[in-house]
């Protein structure tokens, strides 16, 4: 279930209820990232649980595999998620048709506001949309509330922090000083 964006209250009944799942599926997924690689019943049965729903038939996941939720966890068909990979599902994550996600991808939809009196009142987010055909390459991170346009290429250690049109590359890091308090 792919959401718009997020504004939750921490200590809230909403934030318990997400760090009650937040503990289920990290139990879960401790569980499914020691199991032998050859136990496809009992991966099968672990992503069930973690996913709310089988995993689609003709989608493939290699672990380990990391989410803080799991039920808004989208897959199209014949998706493919390397090893070592974490999606932070809360705020929604769509992947479409045919994305290829590669070992250590991390995909984030939830985070806190800058500002430092609502850092620790607040949980902010968006939702990750990767349209059909998308290769997402090692290491790279998606962040809250980026949409990644059908046949692009997000290159190995890439940081998307901003919409990606379609059939387009994108590569690199870039940290720079925006703001100062």
């Amino acid at each position: 279930m792919v959401t718009k964006d997020l504004l939750l209250r921490i200590h809230s009944p909403e934030f318990q209820a997400m760090s009650e799942r937040v503990l289920a599926v990290t139990q879960l997924t401790s569980r499914l990232n020691v199991l032998p690689f050859d136990d496809a019943a009992g991966k099968a049965d672990l992503f069930e649980q973690i996913l709310g729903r089988p995993l689609p038939e003709r989608v493939t996941i290699y672990p380990p595999f990391f989410t803080d939720n799991g039920l808004n966890l989208e897959l199209g068909e014949r998706v493919f998620i390397n090893q070592n990979c974490t999606f932070l599902d809360y705020a929604g994550i769509r992947l479409g048709d045919r994305v290829m996600v590669g070992p250590k991808a991390t995909f984030i939809t939830v985070g806190h506001p800058v500002d430092t009196e609502e850092r620790r009142v607040w949980l902010t987010g968006g939702p990750i949309v990767v349209e059909e055909n998308v290769w997402i390459g090692a290491g790279a991170t998606i962040l809250p509330g980026v949409t990644i346009g059908r046949d692009s290429v997000i290159a190995a250690g890439s940081v998307v922090a901003d919409d990606v049109p379609a059939a387009s590359l994108v590569t690199g890091t870039k940290a720079s000083v925006r703001r100062q308090w």
